[in-house]
């Protein structure tokens, strides 16, 4: 049995390895912020190589031999509990990366930066078939990816792993199939209502009006603007670390409403990153907790802040400037929590017809990854999908399954965390009520201090150290459940649209 001097060498070891890996990997991300936001158009060939390369030495870095000696010799250790949440995640990012090949993990980095220019001509060109190969590329490489981790297994479980690698699957798929049944009566009920929500907006607003407006908004929650930036993308993104969190958004000539809200979405996963600890920066402590937790920070602030009452009643003298408007917080409030069925852009939908939206993503990335569904399908299915579950068709593929991203850059298993981040913003927006008290009345002063700080201390100083399920008990008491959602959005689009 290694002595405690032994052990702690080891693990000094380990640890120090273990930030090359994550230096090596903020960088790669810092080469992809760029690529969407400020890279000219001609520079895909040399970022594709760039990429690829810094996502080889990754691999090369998590699958060293040397890390494996380490964590077996870590195996049986007394070790401090924030030490084995280490060994736990480095082992399992470990073991899954040993399993697949350096090659492929070039292709599919190298496959992805390629993709980017041709989804975005495909999309602008309406024209799918442009980009059926290079999707068909991007599934046999997740497929392959899949197997080389585990080929016993479901290859889209394996792949949904990659972003929620503790709820499961089943628990994805129950929360999906509970909202669909539960959220649907609730949309018909709204859409045979009489009543008609408050459209205040007039006309068009340029970007730099709206630019103006997302800085305010970000400015009104406490955006450290010394540690990021505000920049626009084509899909809006926030990318970072504890020491620069940098968020996107993008503009609407006819509807302002949409950067706001996709700015504050972004605001929250930049506060996330912000608020894990500097001093754990490069080691899993100092890491997010996986993409349902990522989420739940953006939808907290995006729909129980930025879409709820008491924010508008801050923030309407600062819109009604910015906009030349003269609304009251009431009709901006309407506005903002307006349910538009027939809408059929994902990040542009409502807070209740937004699920069906993944629902739809869900089944078919999951088909195309189980081999049940062909690629030159994907759009006469999407389309078909849509009209089940919301009563629309598109008319064209760049407002279906050309609008999102994800697949381009090979994020496949990705969508459902959406929906489980959701869930989980509204169970910890009731246990903050419960702890702080009356946060409404702090947002309508544009008090967030109480906010961030239980926010901090009840999920984001932990980084990784909890596996989901019990960071959600340490945060709420109880285990991760899909009560709360039902309950917040029953509650508040009845009254809404008096149902």
């Amino acid at each position: 049995m290694a002595t405690t001097t032994e052990t702690g060498e080891t693990y000094e070891q380990l640890l120090e390895h273990v930030r090359q890996l994550h230096y090596v990997g903020d960088a790669g991300s810092v080469l992809q912020w760029d690529q969407q936001v400020m890279m000219p158009s001609g520079g895909t060939p040399a970022r594709a190589k760039q990429s690829s390369a810094l996502s080889t030495l990754h691999h090369d870095l998590l699958t060293d031999d040397r890390l494996g000696e380490w964590l077996d010799e870590l195996d049986d250790a007394d070790l401090a509990p924030e030490q084995a949440a280490v060994v736990r995640e480095v082992r399992r990012d470990h073991e899954r990366a040993v399993r697949v090949p350096s090659d492929l993990v070039e292709r599919i980095s190298e496959a992805s930066s390629n993709a980017l220019p041709v989804w975005e001509e495909a999309k602008a060109e309406d024209d799918f078939e442009l980009f059926a190969d290079t999707l068909e590329e991007m599934v046999e490489l997740r497929r392959e990816y899949a197997a080389a981790i585990d080929p016993d297994r479901d290859p889209y479980e394996v792949l949904f792993e990659e972003y929620e690698p503790y709820l499961g699957i089943e628990t994805a798929e129950q929360v999906l199939t509970r909202l669909r049944e539960e959220l649907v009566p609730l949309i018909d009920d709204i859409a045979d209502s009489d009543v008609t929500l408050a459209d205040p907006f007039e006309g068009t607003y340029d970007d730099d009006t709206q630019h103006a407006l997302v800085e305010d908004a970000l400015d009104t929650l406490g955006y450290d603007w010394d540690h990021g930036r505000l920049d626009t993308a084509p899909h809006p993104f926030s990318t970072g670390t504890q020491f620069d969190a940098r968020v996107t958004t993008r503009f609407k000539p006819t509807d302002p409403m949409d950067a706001v809200g996709s700015t504050i979405h972004e605001f929250g996963h930049a506060t996330y990153t912000l608020g894990l600890p500097q001093e754990q920066y490069g080691t899993p402590l100092g890491d997010n907790r996986d993409l349902s937790v990522h989420e739940s920070q953006s939808r907290f602030w995006e729909n129980h802040v930025g879409r709820s009452r008491p924010f508008w009643e801050l923030f309407t003298e600062t819109a009604n400037d910015h906009l030349r408007t003269d609304a009251a917080p009431r009709e901006f409030y309407e506005a903002a929590n307006t349910v538009h069925p027939d809408n059929l852009i994902r990040v542009e939908a409502d807070e209740l017809t937004y699920h069906m939206h993944i629902v739809l993503r869900f089944e078919i990335e999951r088909d195309l990854i189980r081999g049940d569904l062909a690629v030159e399908d994907v759009p006469q299915v999407w389309n078909e999908k849509m009209d089940e579950y919301l009563g629309v068709r598109p008319d064209t593929d760049a407002e279906g399954c050309l609008q999102d991203i994800h697949w381009t850059n090979g994020a496949i298993g990705y969508f459902p965390t959406y929906t489980l981040g959701s869930v989980l913003a509204a169970q910890l927006d009731h246990q903050l009520r419960a702890d702080v008290g009356d946060v409404d009345g702090l947002v309508r002063e544009g008090d967030f201090g109480d906010v961030h700080e239980w926010l901090t201390q009840n999920v984001h100083r932990h980084g990784a150290r909890y596996e989901t399920d019990d960071l959600v008990r340490e945060a709420t008491g109880e285990s991760f459940r899909a009560d709360y959602f039902l309950e917040y959005a029953d509650a508040k689009y009845r009254d809404l649209y008096d149902c």
